[in-house]
């Protein structure tokens, strides 16, 4: 099957595909994790991608992971003003108020989700499987800064939406072997 140039998985091929793309595509992208840290980093660089380039937010990675300690949700939940202060006069990450301020926001509903529902992976696999346009409803009551393509983006990332990776990619398979939610439990088998 031949994969179209305009996808990930087309564009990753290419000779000029920038080798951050190549490694997050062959060893992140659509496959799936529990942990709580790579959840919670995932969406943060969604947020964040808002507006810019996923090279932009691939390239400030390692700063992103030092100035929100590693993506420790309680260590990011504990940030009051002074710390959203110096977030925005590091040029490691991307220094936008609100997106900081949904970072801290967003860690702190994911304490919460312990309480209520055991974690942030049990929150998504309690509501899974959903249509996209579900779940971005059920982001937009949980999170801050979060629309239709920052959620599908997030959950097309650790393999609660399909569309990932091409049949014809060879990672296809490789995360297929994972059963990624969107094969484990398809839409159609939600009723």
């Amino acid at each position: 099957m031949e994969i179209p140039v305009s996808s990930y998985c087309g564009y990753v091929l290419r000779p000029d595909a920038k080798e951050v793309h190549r490694i997050y595509h062959d060893t992140e992208y659509g496959f799936p994790s529990t942990d709580e840290s790579v959840l919670f980093e995932r969406l943060v660089l969604e947020i964040n991608q808002a507006g810019l380039s996923w090279e932009t937010i691939l390239n400030k990675r390692a700063g992103f992971r030092r100035a929100f300690r590693d993506f420790d949700v309680d260590a990011v939940a504990g940030f009051g003003e002074q710390e959203v202060e110096v977030l925005l006069q590091d040029a490691g990450i991307i220094r936008n108020r609100m997106k900081v301020q949904a970072a801290i926001f967003n860690a702190r509903r994911i304490v919460e989700m312990r309480e209520s529902h055991g974690g942030f992976s049990a929150w998504l696999e309690a509501h899974h499987p959903l249509e996209k346009g579900d779940w971005v409803k059920l982001f937009k009551k949980n999170f801050k800064f979060v629309g239709g393509e920052i959620v599908g983006e997030f959950l097309m990332s650790l393999g609660y939406l399909p569309g990932a990776h091409e049949e014809g990619c060879e990672k296809f398979e490789e995360v297929a072997k994972l059963n990624p939610a969107w094969m484990a439990r398809p839409l159609q088998e939600a009723s």
